[in-house]
């Protein structure tokens, strides 16, 4: 179960997933950690440009969430990329269902990449 570090509005399901993923960037970030990207770097090359505080900030909430954890693949200097847990994951079907709506109502949206939308993990 994810943890939230925010103090809740109510205990409405809706009203709790928007307060841990409702910016406008965490689903970003949880969509380009769906389509591989695990680095700092990585995610700073999203055509979204999101700033290095930001995406620190970000992810270290993500982290605490229980959303994607952080995993070290250097020890010196340490560095470490990210994946999804199993929380972050069950997101799958949420960002395809966004997709979906705003290819078909949003005008100048781009396909997802690759097998997106045909995937279930």
């Amino acid at each position: 179960m994810v943890e939230t570090l925010l103090k809740p509005r109510s205990a409405c399901p809706i009203a709790h997933s928007l307060d841990l993923l409702g910016d406008r960037w965490t689903l970003l970030l949880v969509r380009d950690l769906l389509v591989g990207k695990r680095r700092f770097g990585d995610f700073l090359g999203s055509r979204e440009r999101i700033t290095t505080s930001v995406l620190a900030e970000r992810l270290a909430r993500l982290e605490a969430a229980g959303v994607a954890r952080k995993v070290a693949y250097q020890i010196r200097p340490e560095r470490f990329e990210y994946e999804l847990t199993e929380a972050g994951r069950a997101l799958l079907p949420l960002l395809q269902e966004f997709c979906r709506w705003g290819n078909e109502h949003i005008a100048g949206t781009m396909k997802p990449p690759g097998d997106f939308m045909s995937r279930s993990e």
